[in-house]
C-alpha cells in the first residue's frame, strides 16, 4: 500500500456484454506490454474465495472479522462485512500494493465517478445512452454507432488494450 493510487478504468456494462471474456483476453496483453494489472471485480452474488470444509474457511466461519490466507505463492485476505455497507471502490483500491500495479481494472461498478470503457452489444437490447457519462473514454461495440469517439471494435482486443496504453500514459502525465 505505499506509492501513489494506479488509476482505475472501469470494463462497464450490461451483463451478458463480455466483460470477463474480454478481460481475460486484455490483461495478458497489458502484461506483454509491461504493464502490472490489479483487477477488481464487482460481485452481485454472496461469494466466498476459500472452500467449505478447507481450514480457512472454518476458521473464519468462527468468527474472525478478517483472515489472511498465505501460502509462498500468493496470500488473500478476506473481510467480513456484516453491516453490508454499498461498496467504496476508492477504499478497496487502496487495498492494493500500489508498488506492484500500474493500472486497476475495474470489472462493473459501471455507475462509479471514474474513467471507463463501455461495451456494447445491440443484441442485449438495452440502450448504450444509458451507460453514457463524462467519464467514458470509449466504448467498444462490435457495431458501427453514429457519433461515439472513440469507437473500439470489441472482438479487437489488442486495439482495445493499445487504446488503454495510451490513455495510462496519458492518465500518468
Amino acid at each position: 500500500m505505499t506509492g501513489l493510487m494506479p488509476p482505475l478504468l472501469a470494463i462497464a456494462a450490461y451483463s451478458g456484454t463480455g466483460k470477463t471474456t474480454l478481460l481475460k483476453q486484455l490483461i495478458p496483453l497489458l502484461k506483454q506490454q509491461q504493464v502490472r494489472v490489479g483487477l477488481i471485480k464487482h460481485s452481485h452474488h454472496d461469494m466466498d474465495v476459500d472452500t467449505p470444509g478447507k481450514d480457512s474457511y472454518e476458521l473464519r466461519k468462527a468468527g474472525a472479522d478478517q483472515t489472511l490466507v498465505a501460502s509462498d505463492r500468493r496470500w488473500a485476505l478476506m473481510s467480513e462485512t456484516p453491516e453490508q455497507q454499498p461498496l467504496d471502490l476508492q477504499y478497496l483500491a487502496s487495498r492494493f500494493d500500489h508498488s506492484k500495479v500500474d493500472l486497476i481494472l475495474v470489472e462493473g461498478f459501471k455507475h462509479e465517478q471514474i474513467s471507463k470503457i463501455v461495451l456494447y452489444r445491440e443484441e442485449i437490447g438495452k440502450p448504450l445512452a444509458d451507460m453514457l457519462d463524462q467519464h467514458v473514454i470509449a466504448v467498444a461495440s462490435d457495431k458501427k454507432i453514429e457519433g461515439i469517439m472513440p469507437l473500439l471494435d470489441i472482438n479487437q482486443p489488442e486495439t482495445i488494450a493499445g487504446f488503454i496504453v495510451q490513455w495510462l500514459k496519458q492518465a500518468k502525465a
